[in-house]
């Protein structure tokens, strides 16, 4: 490495330790942070994704060279005795012909008393990839033979379905081949059969978004938050368990074109873990970081909880968020596309500071990044 090379290393690395001592203020009731593995076979990562089994945690996510590469599969790691076990492949693109694809965006769900389902895709690109499923019965330690989704269903294209009070499986998916387009895929029968709702109508706005998470409010009501490239989060509701649903709408919450995700917790509370931050200018897409969480009582009016990352060094990315049977949260996202990352958080422990008009809120000593250009990944 050359002198430059050596002192831009090194004034990344200040910068970085610098950003980080700053959001130690927004880290409160954050209990453990660990990355997944420490090393592995390939060399970038992507697009988290974990659940609670009866046997423990599981956590998966796609790696290979580089996204959209052939080489491309689903890994999983299990944490046993709370280590994660070495990520082992859990499917991969190949096809009968010999000819291989690529993976993309696994989705677990363990069906209570039952199976873990794997969701994922399989195509050379989003606007051609189809929906692909496999089960395990012990926690993800082996899985069943791939069976592809019925012609023209996906799956849950990124965030986990949501299990109705009328028994129905909501599955958030969405299309990117003739616009972005939302819809659902609801199965009754824990996929057996199914059957779609939607496109939701794009609003006045016209509004282009992928990658729903669902929240449940109770007594039927719904609502989803997702990507979009409007520079905004945006939403839909619905009051008939998701048979119906009103257009999508501009949130005030700024989206950088890049994925979130959502829960309810158990006391009726939403938790929200998305980029807070807005593309310069006009921008739709903006730089992934910093990371952040939210929290709502209804779903409108959001309060600053958390930031899990914040960096120049870009790639704090598309999250995923579980609540655990003890209560715990649970956040799984990409670290700079070279690692997965794990962390815990006692939600009673957070302290709460209101978003007004969509801005981040300001905290004595914590300077919010300046927005930047995005690079041009999924």
């Amino acid at each position: 490495m050359n002198k430059i090379g050596g002192l831009m290393l090194l004034l990344l690395s200040v910068v970085a330790f610098s950003a980080h001592a700053q959001i130690e203020k927004w880290k409160s009731g954050v209990l453990k942070e660990e990355f997944i593995y420490d090393k592995a076979p390939f060399p970038s990562c992507h697009s988290a994704t974990i659940a609670e089994t009866p046997t423990g945690l599981v956590y998966a996510f796609f790696g290979g060279t580089k996204e959209r590469n052939p080489d491309v599969e689903i890994y999983v790691s299990r944490q046993v005795n709370g280590k994660w076990t070495t990520p082992a492949s859990a499917a991969n693109g190949i096809q009968l012909e010999g000819k291989r694809l690529p993976t993309w965006n696994p989705v677990l769900y363990q069906v209570a008393g039952g199976d873990l389902l794997l969701f994922y895709k399989i195509g050379p690109k989003p606007s051609e990839w189809w929906g692909m499923l496999r089960t395990s019965k012990d926690g993800g330690a082996t899985w069943s033979d791939a069976q592809k989704l019925p012609e023209g269903y996906l799956g849950p294209v990124k965030n986990k379905p949501v299990l109705l009070s009328n028994g129905n499986l909501f599955c958030p998916t969405s299309t990117e081949g003739d616009g972005w387009k939302i819809h659902f895929e609801v199965t009754s029968d824990l996929g057996k059969t199914w059957r779609k709702i939607g496109p939701l109508d794009p609003g006045k706005d016209s509004i282009d978004a992928i990658q729903p998470s669902i929240l449940d409010h109770g007594n039927g009501k719904l609502q989803i938050l997702a990507r979009s490239r409007n520079r905004a989060l945006v939403e839909a509701w619905s009051t008939d368990n998701g048979e119906t649903w009103s257009a999508l709408s501009k949130t005030d919450l700024p989206n950088n074109n890049s994925g979130t995700d959502a829960v309810t917790m158990k006391n009726g509370l939403h938790v929200l873990v998305y980029n807070h931050v807005l593309p310069p200018g006009k921008l739709v897409k903006g730089a992934r970081t910093p990371l952040n969480v939210a929290v709502s009582k209804d779903g409108k009016n959001w309060k600053a909880a958390l930031i899990l990352e914040d960096s120049p060094i870009s790639q704090y990315s598309y999250p995923a968020v579980i609540q655990t049977a003890d209560g715990l949260l649970h956040f799984a996202y990409t670290w700079r596309r070279t690692q997965m990352k794990h962390v815990v958080v006692d939600p009673s422990k957070l302290k709460l500071k209101k978003i007004k008009n969509g801005k981040w809120p300001a905290m004595k000593g914590y300077t919010a990044p300046v927005g930047a250009v995005a690079s041009e990944e999924l």
